[in-house]
């Protein structure tokens, strides 16, 4: 890790914040005014920056700014008089990570320092995902079924049905399957069209998918090739095909049958060697029931299906998504990207996400546009999720016991696989239309009433040292899931907990978790 810098005119405080910071196994480089500092920025750079306001040579605004356009990830701490307090605002418009008010307490201080550290951590994480961003995120057990999937029929040209709710991903998967398959990029860079079926009025379907002739109808004044046509040789995403009108489904199913198809008032059949990607927020199943889907183009849709998650099914993935979605709204809008604190984060993990991902990158680009400051805390979160969470509905009388305490449900992600004509692998099948309640709402809130039943029994009986106590258990728990999670992989577990590898190293030596 590279050094703190800490540059102030005052040699008291450089000595005490030097001595302080070694203490913590902190490497440390003092300065005394700003231009040694910008010297010294031409060959190295420090972890974080530590900086006074008021200094002969310069201010510490000034150094900011100039730090920041060279560095634009690199935590900048500004130490300031009470008085000046006007300078720390400037500060943060700025883009600063924290302001130090002087005179500080050097525990404090230490703490802020250690915090920025963290977040200098896990900005070079992001960084280096940044630069190898994958068309998809996603850590999450089920959507790391969904990657293994995809990687499975990376060979093959099979036809795939593609379930899932509204805003979850459907054609980011359609053009993850058509990048890496023979049609796509890694191929002979065929071309992928998309076409949302609900979109388009049923009249002018037909012509958009299969095309017309001159004249055929009332303004068709031209030739027109249809999405089949312009699709030859690549992939053709039908998205929401559950909602295609039935008799335009029986011309779908004899192009699936044999290739062949004609233009609206055309008599010259047409061939185009087209992969057919279909997506639906439905139960294709239920529409067959229903009468309104046909069972024969179903069954020739239904080759291969995946089921992407809802973003509530996956909440481990949703701060690595918003990070990224706040760092693309920033580039998008020209502006820097703002940091989201933990609490928010936290805060967002718990929302349930009706829009799913759509959603949270709406809510990142709202935080990137409305967001008062340059780190973004739970209070600036839209009002949808600042308001407090219905009460959970009474659970139903069922003849069946309810699982005793301790045992797992079965996770939402695990749903049965159905083997691939042609494969040797299997890859996700369908899972039953609804999903399982996510288990941390059945028992969202549980562990603080006993964390507040455990506090208070304590402090009636007087005991002492109740706020270590209880910490180190919280902190020891959720350290040694993290590591039982990751096998034991430190800097995984890490990220995992949103904490620098400091951090989780300092903790388990602190809480013995060693032993």
């Amino acid at each position: 890790m590279k050094p703190i810098w800490v540059v102030d005119d005052d040699q008291s405080i450089r000595f005490v914040l030097e001595k302080a910071l070694t203490r913590e196994q902190f490497s440390v480089r003092v300065f005394s005014n700003p231009r040694d500092v910008l010297a010294a920025l031409d060959e190295d750079q420090p972890q974080v920056l530590v900086s006074d306001i008021r200094m002969p040579g310069g201010t510490g605004i000034d150094l900011l700014a100039q730090v920041k356009q060279r560095f634009p990830g690199l935590p900048v701490i500004i130490m300031t008089a009470y008085s000046d307090l006007d300078s720390a605002v400037s500060a943060f418009q700025g883009g600063a990570f924290e302001y130090l008010p002087k005179p500080f307490d050097v525990t404090k201080a230490v703490d802020l320092i250690r915090r920025a550290v963290d977040e200098s951590l896990r900005e070079a994480v992001r960084d280096v995902g940044t630069v190898q961003m994958p068309e998809m995120l996603g850590q999450a057990p089920a959507m790391q079924d969904v990657f293994r999937a995809i990687g499975r029929l990376s060979q093959s040209n099979v036809t795939v049905l593609i379930t899932g709710e509204s805003g979850s991903g459907k054609e980011l998967v359609a053009h993850a399957l058509h990048k890496h398959s023979p049609r796509g990029e890694q191929g002979n860079k065929g071309p992928f069209v998309a076409i949302n079926t609900a979109a388009i009025p049923k009249d002018l379907l037909e012509s958009e998918l299969f095309g017309h002739e001159r004249g055929a109808f009332t303004g068709a004044q031209t030739t027109r090739r249809g999405r089949f046509e312009q699709a030859d040789g690549g992939t053709l995403f039908l998205d929401e095909i559950g909602d295609m009108p039935f008799d335009l489904q029986t011309r779908l199913l004899r192009v699936l049958s044999d290739g062949q198809f004609y233009r609206v008032g055309g008599h010259q059949p047409l061939k185009s060697n087209v992969r057919v990607i279909a997506a639906t927020h439905q139960n294709l199943e239920e529409r067959v029931r229903q009468g309104v889907f046909r069972e024969d183009l179903f069954h020739r849709l239904n080759v291969i299906r995946l089921r992407l998650p809802a973003l509530r099914e996956r909440r481990e993935d949703i701060p690595m998504l918003a990070r990224f979605f706040m760092q693309k709204s920033a580039k998008e809008l020209g502006v820097d990207t703002k940091r989201i604190t933990e609490a928010a984060l936290a805060r967002l993990a718990g929302f349930d996400f009706p829009g799913n991902v759509r959603q949270l990158e709406n809510i990142c680009h709202w935080l990137t546009v409305m967001a008062p400051a340059q780190v973004v805390e739970a209070k600036d979160l839209p009002p949808e999720l600042l308001a407090p969470a219905p009460p959970p509905p009474a659970a139903p009388v069922a003849a069946f016991a309810a699982p005793a305490p301790g045992l797992a449900a079965p996770p939402a992600a695990a749903v049965p696989v159905a083997p691939a004509a042609g494969f040797g692998d299997a890859v996700p099948a369908s899972a039953p239309a609804a999903a399982p309640p996510h288990p941390a709402a059945a028992v969202a809130g549980s562990w603080l009433v006993d964390l507040e039943r455990e506090a208070r029994r304590r402090l009636e009986a007087g005991e002492p040292d109740v706020w270590e106590a209880l910490t180190g258990q919280f902190e020891g728990r959720l350290i040694h899931t993290a590591l039982d999670i990751t096998r034991g992989r430190r800097i995984e577990a890490a990220q995992k907990l949103g904490i620098g590898r400091n951090t989780i190293t300092r903790k388990i030596q602190e809480l013995g978790l060693d032993d």
